[in-house]
């Protein structure tokens, strides 16, 4: 999402906290890469928008045939979208966290602000959990985001240095963890104490599509009220339940996100040359790696455990090469990006806050029983056409709307809310 991209009103005081003007203060790349990764986010949540939240990782948890009986289409999306927009939107979101900092600290201001804003993006993800999706990235961004204030002035290597080491720590714990649960899965109990926890541990998928199928009957009937009071009753501790992903995962990426932003990664001051070098490593080496790692799991049948384990677990080795070189790459190609296409892109960056929410929104109207009701109807082929129909409609909507508008709606809100007064909205 835009993190520093308002203008300032010319009446504001030169101390006054305000955010970032509009000319010749945005970083085109950002909003560039931010367009990409925002349209790719839909790419990869668009299963588990229309189908049970099992399904995300298992294709067992579709309620009709998937269209991908040999798992290919699986595959291909695993190896070039689940983890990497993820990812990029979190490394970037690292990136915004300090330039807005950055511009807070040259008018006296710095970690009491951010803060604020934290808070009500906070806010803005609960709402978004509880009352519209509860696949929310925002409230863990929010949550590392205030961890992330505590190494704010750390040196940019060291804040690299410790994101891969988080990163790395938490890829190895989680491949422990389920490649262990694969391998328990396998074996054949040799006392009843063991059996017992074979069932255990295989009450955890029962439990899964049991939730799935409650959910599937409340959206499927159009139960919006019932919807969210079950999301509340079962699912109010979900955004701490995965506590570990935050602190291995989402944490460390920020804090690599900020040091690549202050090392100049986003704004042409890391040499070309090396930019596209290590870019094509990343994604080359990251995506082989991934690629190997699909095979694997299709060749073992599409498991519940094994694709826990290739998604939580071993992807994590492939997804951050991919994630840095996609970086490099989509900076290099962001600074010199145009034409009509590239414009676009950049407007749903520069919107993607009210891109993310909106298409979540957009999505209770296609798959909700109270209106298009297609939910657990599609196969993944026909989601894909879904997300091509959205794909159009941000790319459609963003630029016309900043043409007429400083910034979107969302962004204009959460802007106010962070500064505590109103900002022009039209031009």
């Amino acid at each position: 999402m835009t993190d520093t991209d308002i203008p300032a009103e010319t009446s504001a005081a030169p101390d006054q906290p305000r955010p970032v003007a509009e000319s010749g203060e945005r970083i085109a790349s950002l909003d560039f890469i931010r367009g990409l990764a925002v349209m790719g986010i839909l790419a990869a949540n668009i299963t588990v928008f229309g189908q049970p939240f099992v399904a995300y990782t298992w294709p067992g948890g579709f309620l009709v045939p998937t269209g991908d009986p040999e798992g290919w289409l699986w595959a291909l999306q695993f190896v070039l979208i689940d983890g990497k927009m993820r990812g990029l939107f979190t490394l970037l979101f690292g990136a915004g966290l300090y330039l807005f900092l950055e511009k807070a600290w040259e008018r006296g201001r710095g970690r009491g602000l951010q803060a604020r804003r934290l808070a009500f993006l906070l806010l803005f993800g609960l709402i978004h959990f509880f009352f519209i999706w509860k696949g929310d990235i925002l409230t863990s961004y929010a949550l590392c985001g205030f961890a992330a204030l505590l190494f704010v002035r750390m040196q940019p290597v060291k804040q690299i240095i410790l994101g891969l080491l988080g990163y790395f720590l938490g890829a190895l714990a989680f491949t422990a963890l389920f490649a262990g649960m694969v391998a328990f899965d396998r074996m054949e109990p040799t006392d009843a104490e063991t059996a017992a926890q074979q069932v255990e541990m295989r009450a955890t998928k029962i439990q899964s599509i049991e939730d799935g199928e409650i959910e599937t009957a409340l959206i499927s009937s159009g139960d919006y009220p019932g919807l969210v009071a079950h999301n509340f009753a079962e699912h109010w501790s979900d955004p701490l339940v995965f506590v570990l992903q935050l602190l291995f995962e989402t944490l460390p990426l920020i804090l690599i996100g900020m040091a690549l932003y202050r090392m100049g990664l986003f704004d042409g001051r890391m040499p070309a040359h090396k930019l596209r070098r290590w870019g094509w490593i990343g994604l080359l080496g990251g995506g082989a790696l991934s690629a190997v790692i699909a095979w694997w799991t299709v060749s073992e049948g599409l498991t519940y455990f094994g694709t826990f384990l290739a998604f939580v677990g071993l992807a994590g080795f492939a997804n951050l090469p991919m994630v840095l070189g996609l970086a490099a790459l989509l900076s290099l190609a962001g600074m010199r990006a145009s034409g009509w296409l590239a414009e676009r892109v950049s407007a749903a960056g520069r919107a993607a806050f009210s891109n993310y929410i909106g298409t979540s929104v957009v999505m209770l109207f296609v798959f909700h029983g109270w209106a298009a009701g297609l939910y657990g109807e599609l196969n993944r082929p026909q989601h894909w056409l879904v997300v091509l129909a959205v794909w159009v409609l941000i790319l459609a909507w963003s630029k016309p709307w900043l043409d007429r508008f400083r910034y979107g709606p969302l962004e204009w809100l959460w802007r106010c809310l962070t500064y505590g007064r109103t900002f022009p909205f039209r031009r």
